[in-house]
Order: structure tokens, then sequence, then C-alpha cells
């Protein structure tokens, strides 16, 4: 299977660079790397919520650590997303308790209601659908992550709605 390259602007500002040193300032002389997982997140952030090769190479730059060490961490998360999402991203949990709750199904029927599959953005760039690994809510499964929310105990009754409240622009995605 080809892997598409996807090209991004960088744009390492000023405040996002004081917010890199002060995360890497957390740690001791020459352990910048621990740094790298909440680096990741501020510098995804800041582009799109995505990352590319050319970025994932400046976090090395910054953190002075080898690129693979950041390949490794970005393709080993599904909090890191390697290509453009949509701008609202359905994260459903397909482990277990969510499986066994009907969660494949409604994978399935969101893929069908928005006419892509899974790992897809729309055309429009409003949605993105994907499956991640367990999102610690099993008591309320089946259930997905939308930003920085949680929606639990869903049914198709509750996608056609998220849906609709997305489209509406009504939906809080972060909550800082």
């Amino acid at each position: 299977m080809e892997r598409k390259h996807y090209k991004q602007e960088i744009n390492m500002t000023e405040a996002l660079m004081n917010r890199i040193n002060e995360l890497i300032s957390h740690y001791p002389e020459g352990k910048q790397k621990s740094a790298l997982l909440p680096v990741l997140h501020e510098v995804q952030d800041a582009h799109n919520n995505w990352l590319s090769i050319e970025l994932q190479d400046k976090v090395a730059e910054i953190l002075q650590i080898k690129p693979i060490e950041v390949y490794e961490v970005v393709t080993f998360y599904t909090m890191f997303n390697q290509k453009p999402i949509g701008k609202y991203m359905f994260e459903f949990c397909q482990t277990s308790c969510c499986c066994l709750n009907g969660a494949e199904n409604l994978m399935d029927y969101t893929s069908e209601k928005l006419g892509i599959k899974m790992g897809e953005t729309t055309p429009d760039g409003m949605f993105t659908i994907a499956g991640v690994e367990c999102l610690g809510a099993c008591g309320y499964a089946p259930m997905m992550q939308l930003g920085d929310f949680y929606k639990e105990k869903l049914t198709e009754d509750k996608i056609d709605q998220l849906i609709a409240d997305c489209k509406e622009d009504k939906i809080i995605l972060h909550d800082k």
C-alpha cells in the first residue's frame, strides 16, 4: 500500500516556542526528551491537530533527539494524527466492553451516515471517524471521544444528534 505524503505549513510562533521551552524546563538538563509528549500535544494543537513528518522532524530538532524517537511516539499513540483530520473527529472506543455493547455497529452506522470509511475525512473537512484503544469509560459503553469530551451510552439517535449539532456548530471541542 502506497503511503500518501501530506504537506503542512510549519509555524513555530514565538508563543509556541516559549511554551515548548517552559515544558522542557520542567526536566533536568540533558533530559529534554522527557518533554516529548507534552511538546507534541502543544505542537499538534498549534498546527490544525496533526503532525506531518516535517513537523515531527522539527520537534526532534528542538528536543535534540533523533527523528525516529519522535516517529515511534507519534505512530504508537492514537492521540497524535499523522494526516489532516476533520474539524470533528469521532474517536470510537473499539475495545471489548464497547464492542460488546454495540460500538462496531455504531461505527458502521456513522460511516454510512457520513459517507466515509473508518480513518477517512468527509470531503468538506468536517468529520473524521477513527477507532481507538480503550478510553477508560467502560461503564458508559459504547462511547467515543469528541475533542476533549466523552460521549457516552451511544445510540444511533445520539449519533444523529451529534452530527446535527456539529453541523450547526453547537459542539464545544476543547475545555481550554
